[in-house]
């Protein structure tokens, strides 16, 4: 039987925010120089919180891949900011950072390779509570990942061997002008104006495979953010829509702060995509960006430009927590 191949996919080590400037020793600067940088006052705290969080990503790092030299797989590892081209020829993705993570491999995988996410540096209740009235001590969310340090070995045996099986998540589907986009999203997409604080200028309706459409929507906002059910919980659900089942293949949309809404439009700022039907928007201001889980990820688009939003997208197989798991799927 074939070795199992394994690509791990890393988030690196330069997002984690530098060690403020101290200014202690710095040599004074010569006419021709540049001036050295202004000392910082900087909490201690927050230099050692910064410290540990980077320690702490590395050390999970360390124990996968001692791991994974413990079994009989071939693997490689990558570091994300590294990959341009489709992830091929493996049979598992391992990401190790967070979220953000997961979502950046996601857009190299089609339906066919599943990918397991290990959260590197997972929030520390004790450390939030012993900081709150100092800083945010919170570490990575890692919703969609299903390891951590601790138990990695344990969720890798339990897919390697079958017995803990990925769940297919519904993906989002971005046609410009009739043409396919090549970036599938998981968790949501937001059509905006590239500067937030310019009004976006749109309309959008809703069309079914049969030809049926709803009226048309004129808007002027900040924009609209479309979610799968797996992006349902994340910037949708802070905007005030509502969680979904993870096996649904609905997509749920929203008009982003509205302006001056006619009263028959305001029920439908916000809504559901069903997986029989795609959106339709076309875009009036000069410039926009069609943003990819995140803002990693950005196609422009111009005036008289036309978005075809849908489910229509190949899955991704995704290797779950538990938790999420035990939720009813209806």
């Amino acid at each position: 039987m074939a070795r199992r191949r394994v690509l791990l996919f890393l988030k690196p080590f330069d997002v984690y925010p530098p060690r403020p400037y101290a200014g202690a020793g710095a040599a004074a600067s010569s006419p021709t120089s540049s001036p050295p940088p202004q000392p910082r006052a900087v909490n201690p705290k927050v230099l050692s919180y910064l410290d540990d969080r980077c320690r702490v990503h590395k050390d999970t790092i360390d124990l996968c891949q001692s791991v994974l030299q413990r079994k009989s797989l071939d693997w490689t590892s990558v570091q994300r900011n590294d990959l341009s081209q489709p992830i091929r020829d493996v049979d598992l993705v391992i990401a190790v950072g967070g979220d953000g993570t997961l979502l950046r491999a996601s857009h190299f995988l089609d339906s066919s390779v599943p990918i397991l996410g290990v959260n590197s540096d997972p929030t520390c209740p004790k450390e939030v509570d012993e900081l709150t009235d100092e800083f945010d001590a919170r570490r990575s969310t890692g919703y969609l990942c299903a390891a951590t340090a601790g138990n990695f070995e344990q969720i890798l045996d339990a897919t390697l061997d079958g017995s803990r099986r990925p769940l297919e998540l519904s993906r989002i589907s971005v046609k410009l002008n009739g043409i396919q986009l090549p970036t599938y999203a998981l968790n949501d997409i937001l059509v905006s104006h590239p500067c937030p604080a310019s009004v976006s200028r749109f309309s959008f309706r809703k069309r079914s495979n049969t030809g049926e459409s709803s009226h048309l929507i004129n808007c002027r906002s900040s924009g609209l953010r479309v979610s799968t059910a797996a992006g349902s919980t994340a910037a949708m659900l802070s905007a005030g829509g509502f969680v979904m089942p993870l096996s649904s293949r609905e997509l749920q949309y929203m008009i982003r702060e509205p302006i001056s809404p006619t009263d028959a439009d305001k029920p439908l700022l916000h809504g559901l995509v069903k997986q029989e039907q795609h959106m339709l928007v076309v875009w009036y201001n000069q410039e926009g960006a069609v943003y990819f889980d995140g803002s990693h990820v950005v196609h422009s688009i111009q005036h008289g430009d036309t978005l075809e939003i849908s489910s229509y997208a190949p899955t991704l197989k995704v290797v779950l927590p538990e938790h999420l798991l035990m939720k009813p799927s209806e």
